[in-house]
């Protein structure tokens, strides 16, 4: 059992309130607050369950946020939050069966490739564009696909849900950030309730691990709206270069054993 020292909690907080703070922007909180909670003696398992219980509450605050400047029609995004929720539901149950070698190959992979997208693809600002898919199939084919690998693995899911929202579907930068965020609840609620029947969730430092989430967030869904793109683009690409290097990192991660090995 962990010690929840008062110093510890205190730490747990702080850690939220930053990748609260970050993941209203550009997302990638996770790799902060799951590393935190493992350094504070959970389990991995524990650790994952625990950081869906306070994420909810980061994802809803900048939803909130953006909803209040206008920039997310709640009702009329429901039908995409349920396919996103179906979906972690799916990818959760799914990662107590599936091995997670290939999505450590292929996530670095991936999360340079979105970051060299947005750090040089050209025109990409706040206003809308031409959409590559239509509202409809959007929400039935990419919209459960990410909520699905929020559900399995987790990291750089705000990323990809950007991706699809300014590549396919021709969202400006802060409306898809915007919807991006409410998305992201949606499929944190319903991989929650996977984790809660599976009894690892610790609710006392989830608890407060949510208010500073709710902070953070709330601070940076604000900058957002006031610096759209400016503030949007330079740090969604440093975030997914960032997670790509934490994962890169990790003396498990089957590319890093590959590259020692030669």
């Amino acid at each position: 059992m962990v010690d929840l020292t008062l110093h510890l909690l205190t730490a747990l907080f702080f850690a939220a309130f930053v990748a609260g703070f970050i993941d209203s922007i550009a997302g990638g909180g996770g790799l902060i607050t799951v590393p935190a909670l493992m350094l504070a003696g959970f389990t991995p398992i524990q650790s994952l369950g625990t950081n869906k219980l306070q994420a909810l509450f980061g994802s809803a605050s900048a939803t909130l946020g953006y909803a209040r400047a206008g920039q997310v029609d709640l009702r009329s995004q429901m039908p995409m939050a349920l396919m996103s929720a179906g979906g972690a539901v799916l990818g959760a149950l799914l990662a107590t069966v599936l091995p997670g070698d290939w999505l450590q190959i292929a996530m670095p992979i991936m999360l340079i490739a979105i970051a060299v997208y947005f750090a040089f693809k050209r025109g990409l600002n706040d206003q809308d564009r031409h959409a590559r898919m239509t509202p409809f199939l959007f929400t039935l084919t990419f919209v459960p696909l990410i909520g699905c690998y929020d559900g399995l693995f987790g990291p750089g899911t705000g990323s990809f849900f950007m991706l699809g929202f300014v590549s396919l579907a021709g969202f400006g930068l802060l409306k898809a950030t915007a919807h991006t965020k409410m998305l992201n609840f949606a499929s944190n609620i319903g991989s929650f309730f996977v984790f809660l029947a599976s009894g690892v969730i610790f609710w006392k430092p989830g608890l407060v691990m949510g208010v500073g989430q709710f902070l953070g967030a709330q601070i940076g869904s604000r900058l957002a709206v006031r610096g759209g793109a400016k503030i949007i683009r330079p740090l969604l690409v440093v975030t997914c270069i960032g997670l790509a290097i934490k994962l890169l990192a990790d003396p498990a991660n089957p590319v890093r054993m590959w590259v020692m090995g030669l």
